[in-house]
């Protein structure tokens, strides 16, 4: 009894086994002649492209090209494939001669995911320009850049006065490119070279900045640097805002701090409307001292506000170095700050008067050099 129980159950065993080896036979071939047909018709569709391309000899055929690439491969992407037709049919074209209108880009984030924060800048490894072009092979002449890959909020020229500073242009550049890059920021780099040895006049060479830059590009953002700046944090964003906007808040010659509320120095930005608004920067301010509070001054007069990042972004490191030659503090500068209400319309952008020598551009950045004359002589005492 018990053996035939046994027996029983055996052979229950074996057809509930034999059932389940039917069943997945079965779904192996649906599956089977599923993907067959599949690729019987990729195989027809070749087929046809090749026998299309073949009824005039010319691969033309009823108007309509068939190319496929085989995608399973581990390397092989759509852009290698775009590239294999790009090279076997050079002169491939729409039907009607027709140009395909490109995907529009969308907007560059407000925060780009590329950025590092705090970085850690010194100024003891040599650079040289070969150096800076291995580094930046994105930059185009002229020190422009454009993310390809999303369209810019702002068009920034960013704009520096210029003498004698080799040495410090070559940090500045090998900083800030990578930085505006990952910034993800439509930018062009304008030096704004001071010809001779007359005494040096800052806010005046940023003005003629402005103008020549916008002979280059439509600029609505313009940002003013010294050349000796380095910003310690690329979430110091350099691009144009609502109000004024004053980069170099905490520099390591400041103790990391701002040395007073009115201080707009450094480095500062101003749109296109803000900076005609106040009519630019004074022309007649030579010598070191006294234009920065000039500005702030006429930002506030025009009823706007400076806006400036948190205290730990805005961080800056300056390269060392002697007073330059020519640039000795004004000693007008003072009287001068405190009659910004009555001098601002007269002076400024509106009145800017310069002879333009030489435009030139290289590889990472453009050069401007500019005679702007010499100050009035200062009235006898007594």
């Amino acid at each position: 009894m018990t053996r035939l129980m046994l027996g029983r159950t055996l052979e229950r065993i074996c057809k509930g086994v034999l059932l389940l080896c039917l069943l997945h036979f079965l779904i192996m071939m649906i599956l089977y002649f599923d993907v067959y047909s599949q690729r019987f018709d990729l195989f027809s569709r070749f087929n046809n492209g090749r026998n299309g391309s073949r009824i005039n000899g010319s691969g033309t055929g009823s108007g309509h090209h068939y190319y496929y690439y085989n995608l399973s491969r581990p390397n092989a992407t759509s852009a290698t494939y775009l590239a294999a037709v790009e090279q076997l049919i050079p002169s491939l074209q729409p039907e009607n001669n027709q140009t395909p209108s490109p995907k529009p880009l969308p907007p560059c984030p407000e925060n780009p995911p590329g950025l590092v924060g705090r970085l850690l800048i010194e100024f003891s490894s040599q650079m040289t320009m070969e150096r800076l072009q291995k580094e930046n092979p994105n930059v185009t002449e002229g020190g422009r850049y454009k993310p390809p890959d999303c369209r810019p909020r702002w068009k920034v020229a960013i704009i520096i006065p210029f003498r004698h500073r080799e040495n410090h242009l070559k940090y500045w550049l090998h900083y800030l490119h990578p930085i505006l890059r990952r910034q993800k920021i439509d930018y062009g780099i304008y030096i704004i070279n001071q010809l001779g040895e007359d005494t040096f006049n800052r806010a005046k060479l940023l003005n003629v900045g402005y103008t020549e830059a916008l002979k280059d590009a439509e600029y609505d953002c313009f940002i003013f640097s010294d050349v000796d700046l380095i910003p310690m944090d690329d979430r110091n964003l350099y691009h144009c805002y609502d109000q004024p906007r004053h980069f170099a808040i905490a520099m390591d010659k400041f103790g990391f701090r701002l040395p007073y509320a009115g201080y707009f120095g450094g480095v500062s930005g101003l749109s296109k409307k803000q900076f005609l608004k106040i009519n630019g920067f004074p022309n007649e301010y030579w010598g070191w001292g006294g234009e920065d509070d000039d500005i702030y001054n006429r930002i506030t007069l025009n009823g706007m506000k400076v806006s400036r990042p948190d205290v730990r972004i805005g961080r800056y490191r300056m390269i060392k170095h002697e007073r330059d030659k020519h640039n000795e503090p004004n000693p007008q500068r003072f009287n001068k700050i405190q009659n910004t209400k009555n001098t601002m319309k007269k002076d400024g952008i509106s009145s800017l008067t310069y002879k333009l020598v030489q435009v030139k551009k290289y590889p990472m950045y453009t050069n401007i050099s500019v005679e702007i004359g010499k100050p009035p002589p200062r009235p006898i005492k007594g």
